[in-house]
This record gives C-alpha cells, structure tokens and sequence, in this order.
C-alpha cells in the first residue's frame, strides 16, 4: 500500500505587522527555492506570500499564516494557509475582483493571489473571519484538490507538535491516521511520528489490523492516541478503529452528525483491546478526525457553507476556532470527490 505525501506540519506565523509579513514572504521564496521552482514562479509565490499577509495586516485580527510544502512522487510546491478571525466577507468572488477594496487601496489582491495560484480556495463570512489556502507549483503541474487534509499547531511555548496525521492510498482503500503522543514536546512528538512511520508501512488491512501494527510499532515511546479511517465510497461505508482520545465525526450532507467509537487505551502500552465499526458514509459526507487538543464543541450549522469547500480549509477554520492553546491541537478532514 502506497501513501499520499501530504504536507509536513509547517511553520505557524503570527502576522500583525509589516516586519512579519516581510518574514514570511523571505521565507516563502527559500522554501520555494529549496523546492526548485523556477525564477518566474518564485516571482509568482512572493507575490502571493506578499498579497496574503498584506491582507491580515490590513484587515484581521489575529491573523496567523502555515508555511509549508506539498509534494506528489515527482513534484513538489508551496502551501500558505491564511487564517483570522477579522471582519469577514460576505461574497469572495466579488472581494477577488480587481478594484474591490474597503481600505481605499487598489483592491488587487485577492485579485493577484488567484491569477499567481495553482490552485486555492477559502471560506468567509461576516463576523467569521476568513480562511485562505494557496498553493504554487511549477506551471506544468496539475493540481487536484486533496481528498484528505490535516493540520497541527503545537502548544504555546513548544517548536514542536505532539499530535500528527498522514493519509494513505492504494490496494482499493483510502485511510487517513490522527494521532496523539502523550505529553507535549519533543518526546511527544516522537511518538507521534513514530505512529506515522508505522502507518505508512502498515501491511494492507482494515483499521483495526492497522492501529494493532501501530500499537506493536510503538513500544519504544511513550505511546499515543491513535485512530485510523478508512472511506470505502464503493459499499458507501466508513470503517474507524480508534485507542484513546481522538475525536471522529461524521457529517452527512442531510447535517446529520454522528460521533465514531474509540476504545480505552495507549497505542506501544499494555495490551488494549482493539476494535473497528462501520458506519454510513454516503456520497458528500465528510469525516473531520481531531486530536483533544480541539474542543468538540464546534456545530456544522454555524459554519453555512463551510463543510462543501476543500479539506484544508474546513481543517483550518475548525482548528482556528476549536483549538486550544494549552495543549498540542490537530484536525483532520476528508471527503471523497464527486
């Protein structure tokens, strides 16, 4: 079974001034540079880079931006994930024409990230604040919305995240992992990658086989939470097998909700108990995985809109108003293409 390579987990930035935005936009062009786009397109990044944080400067409140790569088995580009909690718009297609502003500047930006973008979307409402994902590839790339995204941010004060993801395909199965080292910080975080390495090189089988291999993996950490799902479009089913407490919900498109069973345990710790269970999963529902860093508190019906966009920014738009500073914090979403 081969997996997907989603992003690594990235910088978090904190852009409430122009020095920050400058920050990021020299680190957008090394990351893009280590990456080997071409000059034009590292032209192109910066200014996306520039276009993003000028516009958390200007409008948000607590604007925060993820750096990070992408990568497919033979390319690779940059991500940029905008996030605040400011004013919001009520339309983004008319915020993105060129012209519109509520600042009295030009109003070119939202205009000049999507012309730059390989690809992008987001999700605004008034009073909400906005989310904003970009990525920039070489030109000659294809670019097709991830069916899975995830995103991490460590606990205040720690460089590192305890709480990780990864997503995986082939043999007819999709699965995607969420995972919670105990702790925080460094050793925390080993644990955590040492359930993703696990996860990655799992034999082909359901999750329950799966979270038994992490759980025999992981003996030589501290141990984690660990849940695994695996979408099946095809029987219309969603099979999860879960130790800890990873949170997992289902959304269907009718706004039904309905929470997935994890059993008692610690993934590389004593001898857990370790079942899986199917649930419904029609065509347009999607599976949002979170770490206990992200409270569970959050409901589908205040976020109109919000659960049709990509993965990555419902991701980041749960994470922005459910995570919690006092602990590591990780959301997952996934959804099978139409």
């Amino acid at each position: 079974m081969s997996h997907d390579v989603l992003p690594d987990a990235g910088h978090w930035y904190r852009v409430e001034s122009g020095s920050a935005a400058s920050t990021v936009r020299r680190a957008a062009e090394r990351l893009g540079g280590q990456l080997g786009l071409g000059g034009n397109r590292l032209a192109e990044l910066a200014i996306v880079a520039a276009e993003l944080t000028s516009n958390l400067v200007k409008h948000a409140q607590e604007g925060v931006l993820l750096l990070r790569p992408v990568r497919t088995a033979d390319a690779a580009g940059v991500e940029l994930v905008a996030v605040d909690s400011g004013p919001g718009m009520a339309d983004l297609t008319v915020s993105s024409r060129d012209g519109h502003s509520t600042t009295g500047t030009l109003g070119i930006g939202l205009g000049a990230i999507t012309r730059q973008a390989s690809w992008y979307d987001a999700w605004s409402r008034p009073g909400r604040g906005t989310v904003f994902a970009v990525q920039v590839w070489a030109k000659e790339v294809a670019v097709t919305p991830a069916w899975a995204a995830g995103l991490t941010r460590p606990i205040t004060g720690e460089q590192v995240s305890g709480d990780s993801h990864a997503v995986r395909t082939g043999e007819g199965r999709r699965q995607v992992l969420v995972c919670d080292g105990l702790g925080h910080g460094p050793l925390a975080n080993v644990a955590a990658e040492a359930a993703v390495a696990a996860f990655r090189s799992a034999p082909d089988g359901s999750p329950a086989a799966v979270v038994t291999h992490l759980h025999r993996a992981m003996s030589h950490t501290r141990g984690a939470a660990v849940a695994v799902a695996e979408l099946d479009p095809a029987a219309g089913l969603l099979r999860y097998a879960g130790l800890g407490n990873i949170t997992g919900t289902v959304l269907t498109p009718d706004g039904t909700r309905r929470g997935l069973v994890s059993l008692p345990g610690i993934a590389g710790h004593q001898r857990p108990t370790v079942r899986g269970y199917d649930y419904p999963f029609p065509p347009g529902a999607t599976l949002v995985m979170q770490s206990d860093g992200v409270v569970d508190r959050w409901r589908a019906e205040d976020y109109p809109g919000l659960f049709g966009r990509a993965p990555v920014v419902v991701a980041a738009t749960l994470l922005r108003d459910a995570g919690v500073r006092r602990d590591d914090a990780c959301v997952l979403v996934a959804r099978i293409p139409s």
